[in-house]
């Protein structure tokens, strides 16, 4: 029997035993097992482990890791935690939680583009007042992060028939199938697209230069009126500067589905503001199954290739 492959993780029973019972199906051929499953002596023999957000103290007694394949796409807390051992760290690429992102962010900007917030406030006060239509066609979607999540976002968005905008931290060329109304980059053009657009959705990765990349000035330089989505992560956008805009009237709405700290404690004041949609982190879940095939092609390639799958770039932290 070959080398045992751990899995390991902060989850809860079920879905730890999900993603076993997924991972042994999508590769029959190994031995996979679960951390408190193993001995002291068989933990000295894994050269794999494939992970959920994992206690550094237990990936510390696998001493003989060749790599770490996670089954998130956010990897920022896994580089934090474990990026200092040199081990090469393998972030889930998986076309399903591409397309699961995608559908979320045409949901929700279909909610902001028919006016729900409004029609939700009028249903609590009881008030019979419909309003105007605005066509796809007439809304300008900014997306922040054009990563597989943000291109897969844009063809959905465009398919819907929204003008699409997109924006990255540095120049990218974007796919020849993909189209889109404007293509901006950098410190430069972050401004220009936020001012253009009637709703931003972040899907930024948490790295050490996106904290508070939306801040007051930035969420100043957007369409007044503008609504905001964050399905990236929660330091990206500054809370106490995204509550006071919601506040002023520069913005119209936020649909919040990531936070500074989650789950979002219950003293926060963005559960009870008007304006915020407070979303549990549900836009990208994993799907055990679609990420353990993708797991098993990795897993395949490196014991026919002895070559490590593309790894996270830890300077970056993506």
């Amino acid at each position: 029997m070959r080398k045992p492959i751990v899995f390991l993780g902060t989850l809860g029973a079920d879905e730890e035993a999900a993603f076993l019972s997924a991972l042994s199906s999508a590769l029959p051929e190994e031995n996979i097992r679960s951390f408190g499953s193993l001995t002291a002596a068989q933990r000295t023999e894994v050269e794999i482990a494939i992970v959920a957000n994992p206690d550094p103290a237990e990936v510390a007694l696998l001493p003989r890791l060749a790599w770490i394949q996670s089954v998130w796409a956010g990897v920022e807390r896994i580089v934090r935690d474990l990026g200092a051992r040199g081990v090469p760290i393998v972030r889930l690429v998986d076309p399903e939680l591409a397309r699961t992102m995608a559908e979320a962010t045409l949901a929700w900007t279909y909610y902001l583009q028919r006016d729900m917030p409004a029609y939700r406030r009028q249903q609590e006060a009881r008030i019979w007042q419909p309003h105007a239509y605005h066509s796809p066609a007439e809304t300008t979607v900014g997306l922040l992060g054009m990563g597989a999540l943000g291109i897969a976002a844009a063809e959905r968005l465009h398919q819907a028939g929204f003008r699409v905008a997109a924006w990255s931290r540095s120049p990218k060329a974007l796919p020849a199938s993909l189209t889109v109304d404007g293509a901006f980059a950098g410190a430069n053009g972050l401004p220009q697209l936020l001012s253009l657009s009637d709703i931003v959705i972040c899907l930024l990765p948490l790295t050490a230069e996106t904290p508070g990349l939306l801040s007051a000035p930035q969420l100043a330089a957007m369409k007044p009126g503008a609504a905001l989505m964050n399905f990236g992560r929660g330091p990206v956008v500054a809370t106490n500067d995204l509550i006071a805009a919601l506040d002023t009237g520069q913005l119209s709405h936020a649909v919040l589905d990531v936070f500074d700290i989650e789950p979002l404690p219950v003293t926060s004041p963005l559960w009870r503001h008007p304006s915020v949609t407070v979303l549990p982190h549900i836009s990208g879940p994993t799907n055990p199954r679609t990420a353990a095939a993708v797991v098993a092609g990795n897993v395949r390639a490196y014991r026919r290739t002895g070559q490590v799958p593309e790894a996270v770039d830890i300077t970056r932290g993506y």
